[in-house]
C-alpha cells in the first residue's frame, strides 16, 4: 500500500534569515533546510562565534551582529526562523518588518502569560506567524494522518504516547535547568499532536514529577485527555529509565475501530544517536485474522519534520495554501492546554481547557 507522507513544497524558496544559533539549529534546523533546497541567506547570534560557526559549516552567506542589521539587510522577501529563548520572543518580533512570515521555535513562550503577548504581538505586526511544532511533520506522523483521513482505521478511539527512555538532560544546558521542564519542553510536542488529530478536549487531567536522585524539576508526565465516553488519549512519559536498551519504549499508537497504527519514535532512544523508526499498521478483514504489516518510510522527525514546519510557512506566504497548521492562532491552544496541565498537576484546578483561552 502507497502511503503519502511527505508534505507539499512551496512554488518560490525564499531566502531564510536564522535568528540564534543554539543546538537545535545545527542538529535539525540547517540539515532540514540544505535536505529541501531552501536557501539560508543570513544567520545572527549573541555569541557571533556560533553563527560563524554554523555559516562556515552550511555557506550561508551572510552573518550578522545584531537582529537589527540582519532586518536591515534581509532579502524583501525573507522569512525569519526564530531559534532563541521563548522569552525574548516578542521583543524580537517586534523587530520584525510588519506583515513579514516568521516561525517561531516551539513552545510558544515561557507560560501562558507570555504565549498571549507574543501572540499580540503577531496580530499587530501583522505577521505571517507560525510555531515550529514540527512532530505533526514527522514522516510517521503524516503516514497516519493520510491513513486516518482516508477513513482506513474507521472511526478513531484511542491514541497513545508511550515514552520510557534514558534523557541526557545536561547536553541542553539551557533547557534542563527549566522550572516546567518535562511538559513544557517535551510532552508539548505531544499535546500538540493529539490537538492536531482530535481537536480539543473538555479539559485535561495531569501529574507530572520529578525524580528524587536527579536535580531536574520534572522528568516524568502522565497527562489523560478529556474527548468524551469513547475516545481514549493518553500520554505517559518516563526519562528516568536508566536501565539500558531492553525495555526502552518510545511510540505513538493510534487505534480506530477498523484499524490499528504502532509508530516507533527511534530519535528518542539512545539519544541523541537514535535507532531507526518503525511504522506499523493492521487493517481488519472480514472473515480474516488480523495481520500487522511494515510500511518503510524514509526520513525521521530530525531533520525532515522541520522541512513540513517552515515549508507550510513559505506555502501560507506565497499563497499556494489558504492553510497554516501551526499558525500562532493555532498553537495558543497547545499552550492552553499546556497550562491547563500544570493547573491540574499542581491541584489548582481540574483541568479545564476554558480558563486559558
Amino acid at each position: 500500500m502507497q502511503i503519502p507522507y511527505n508534505p507539499p513544497l512551496p512554488e518560490t524558496l525564499m531566502p531564510i534569515i536564522v535568528i540564534g544559533a543554539g543546538g537545535i539549529v545545527g542538529d535539525a534546523h540547517l540539515p532540514a533546510y540544505r535536505k529541501a533546497g531552501f536557501e539560508v541567506a543570513g544567520i545572527t547570534n549573541r555569541t557571533r562565534a556560533r553563527a560563524e560557526k554554523l555559516a562556515q559549516a552550511y555557506n550561508i552567506p551572510f552573518v550578522y551582529d545584531t537582529v537589527a542589521d540582519a532586518v536591515r539587510n534581509a532579502p524583501e522577501n525573507a522569512v525569519y526562523d526564530l531559534t532563541i529563548m521563548p522569552e525574548q520572543f516578542a521583543e524580537t518580533l517586534r523587530q520584525l518588518p510588519d506583515g513579514s512570515a516568521v516561525l517561531i521555535q516551539k513552545p510558544m513562550g515561557d507560560n501562558f502569560s507570555q504565549s498571549k503577548e507574543i501572540l499580540q504581538v503577531c496580530r499587530e505586526k501583522g505577521l505571517v506567524a507560525a510555531v515550529n511544532c514540527q512532530l505533526r511533520f514527522a514522516p510517521y506522523a503524516m503516514a497516519a494522518r493520510a491513513m486516518i483521513e482516508q477513513g482506513l482505521l474507521g472511526e478513531l478511539v484511542d491514541m497513545e504516547v508511550r515514552v520510557t527512555i534514558h534523557t541526557p538532560w545536561d547536553i541542553f544546558p539551557y533547557v534542563a535547568v527549566h522550572p516546567r521542564l518535562e511538559i513544557q519542553y517535551h510532552s508539548i510536542h505531544y499535546i500538540d499532536l493529539i490537538r492536531s488529530f482530535l481537536g480539543e478536549p473538555q479539559r485535561v487531567m495531569a501529574k507530572t514529577l520529578r525524580h528524587p536522585d536527579k536535580a531536574f524539576s520534572s522528568t516524568r508526565s502522565t497527562l489523560l485527555f478529556d474527548y468524551g465516553d469513547t475516545m481514549r488519549a493518553v500520554v505517559n512519559t518516563n526519562h528516568d529509565h536508566d536501565f539500558g536498551p531492553a525495555q526502552q519504549e518510545s511510540f505513538i499508537k493510534w487505534e480506530g475501530t477498523r484499524g490499528a497504527i504502532k509508530a516507533k519514535m527511534g530519535l528518542l532512544m539512545d539519544y541523541p544517536r537514535g535507532v531507526p523508526d518503525q511504522f506499523d499498521y493492521c487493517l481488519l478483514e472480514a472473515g480474516k485474522q488480523p495481520q500487522w504489516k511494515r510500511a518503510e518510510l524514509e526520513g525521521s522527525w530530525f531533520p525532515d519534520a522541520f522541512i513540513g514546519t517552515m515549508g507550510s510557512l513559505m506555502r501560507r506566504k506565497e499563497g499556494s495554501s489558504a492553510a497554516l497548521p501551526t499558525s500562532v492562532e493555532d498553537v495558543i491552544k497547545t499552550m492552553a492546554l499546556v497550562e491547563s496541565a500544570y493547573a491540574s498537576s499542581d491541584g489548582e484546578s481540574p483541568g479545564s481547557v476554558r480558563e486559558y483561552q
